[in-house]
C-alpha cells in the first residue's frame, strides 16, 4: 500500500475545496489520506452535510474504508481500493451542492472502462457553490475537450435553503486526451440572459430585467424568464451567459431574502461586464476548476481573469498527490496566463 498522504485542511483558502479535491486524488491515485483542521476557520467548523455527503460517495464508489466521517468531524482518514463504474444515487438531505458532490467523484468514474450514471438530490442552485447552469454549459464542455464525455440533466431545481433538486449525470470513459491549451476565447457569438425563478412574485423578476437590459443594453424582451412550478421552495437565479468560439462563460447572482432585486441582477452584470473587459478564456471559478482534470490528464495552458486564493490553494493539494507543476504569470489587470506542466 502507498504511504499515507497527511493534509492539513486550514491549508490556503482552508475550505472544503481542500477535501474534495484530496478525495478525487486519493481515488485516482489509489493513496490514502489523513486529513486534520477540515475547514477548521469556518463559521461552523468541520465536515457540513454535504462534505460528509461526499465522502460517502467517494467512499461507495473507491470501496474505501474510512474513519471520522460524521457530521462536524474536524479529521478524517480515507483509505480506497477499487473504483467501481455503476448505477448511483445520492442525496444530500439539506440544499448542500450536487455539483460540487459531481465534481468530487466525476474524475474517479471518468477513469474506469464502463459507462456509469448519477441521480444526486439536493441544491442546484445556491450562492456557495457552481450552478447546474454552470456545470452544464461551462465545465462540462470543457471536460470534453480534454476528452472526459459527461451529460447532465437537470430534473428538478433545489434552491437555497430548502434543496430538494435533482439532477441526473451519464459519464463515459475517458478517452484519449493529452491536455488542453486554450490562450484565448476566440471569437464573440453571443451574449444572452436568463432569469431563473420559482414561488416567487413576478414584480421581483421584471425588477431584475430592467436592470439587466439597461446595464448590458439589451431589450427587456431579449431576456428570458423561466418559471418553475416543480421548486421544493422559492428561488431566484440571475443568469449572463457569454458564449465565444473556444469557451462559454455563465455569471449568476442568486435573489436571497433582504437582498434588492435591483442588487441581485446589478452583480450579475458586473460579473459579465468585468469578463468581458478581459480577454481571458476563463472567470475565477472556471480556472480553479479546470487544475484537477488538466494535471490528470498531464499538461496544459490557459489564460484566466483572476487567480484566487482558491485556485493556489488547490495547485498545493494536486501537488501532493501528482507529479505536476504549476506556474502562473500575470499578464495585465485582469488576465493571467496558468500553465500546468
Amino acid at each position: 500500500m502507498m504511504n499515507r498522504l497527511t493534509i492539513d485542511g486550514s491549508l490556503g483558502e482552508g475550505g472544503g475545496q481542500i477535501l474534495r479535491s484530496a478525495l478525487s486524488l486519493s481515488l485516482i491515485t489509489g493513496r490514502p489520506f489523513k486529513i486534520d483542521n477540515i475547514r477548521k476557520g469556518r463559521e461552523r467548523p468541520g465536515l457540513l452535510r454535504q462534505h460528509l455527503a461526499s465522502v460517502q460517495a467517494a467512499a461507495q464508489i473507491g470501496n474505501a474504508q474510512v474513519t471520522g466521517d460524521e457530521l462536524g468531524s474536524l479529521s478524517l482518514s480515507f483509505t480506497p481500493e477499487q473504483i467501481k463504474a455503476g448505477d448511483y444515487s445520492f442525496s444530500i438531505g439539506t440544499a448542500g451542492s450536487c455539483t460540487l458532490l459531481l465534481q468530487t467523484i466525476l474524475p474517479a468514474l471518468a477513469s474506469v472502462s464502463e459507462i456509469s450514471t448519477l441521480t444526486l438530490k439536493g441544491g442546484t442552485h445556491n450562492p456557495f457553490a457552481p450552478p447546474f447552469d454552470f456545470v452544464a454549459k461551462t465545465f462540462l464542455p470543457m471536460l470534453a475537450r480534454l476528452g472526459t464525455r459527461v451529460d447532465a440533466s437537470l430534473i428538478r431545481p433545489g434552491f437555497y435553503p430548502a434543496g430538494g433538486g435533482e439532477i441526473k449525470v451519464r459519464i463515459e470513459p475517458n478517452a484519449i486526451g493529452t491536455g488542453l491549451e486554450v490562450l484565448e476565447r476566440g471569437d464573440f457569438v453571443s451574449a444572452k440572459g436568463r432569469i431563473l425563478f420559482a414561488n416567487l412574485a413576478f414584480h421581483i423578476v421584471e425588477r431584475e430585467r430592467k436592470i439587466m437590459a439597461k446595464a448590458m443594453g439589451w431589450s427587456e424582451d431579449e431576456i428570458q424568464l423561466e418559471q418553475r412550478t416543480d421548486s421544493t421552495g422559492p428561488g431566484n437565479a440571475v443568469l449572463i451567459e457569454i458564449e465565444s468560439a473556444n469557451v462559454t462563460e455563465v455569471f449568476v447572482a442568486f435573489g436571497e431574502r433582504g437582498r434588492a432585486a435591483e442588487k441581485v441582477a446589478a452583480d450579475a452584470c458586473k460579473q459579465a461586464r468585468n469578463y468581458l473587459a478581459s480577454t481571458a478564456v476563463a472567470g475565477e471559478y472556471l480556472a480553479d476548476q479546470l487544475l484537477l482534470p488538466i494535471a490528470l490528464k498531464g499538461t496544459g495552458r490557459f489564460t484566466a481573469t483572476r487567480l484566487s486564493r482558491h485556485s493556489t490553494t488547490n495547485m498545493e493539494i494536486i501537488r501532493l498527490f501528482l507529479e505536476r507543476s504549476f506556474r502562473s504569470e500575470q499578464k495585465d489587470r485582469n488576465l493571467w496566463q496558468i500553465e500546468i506542466g
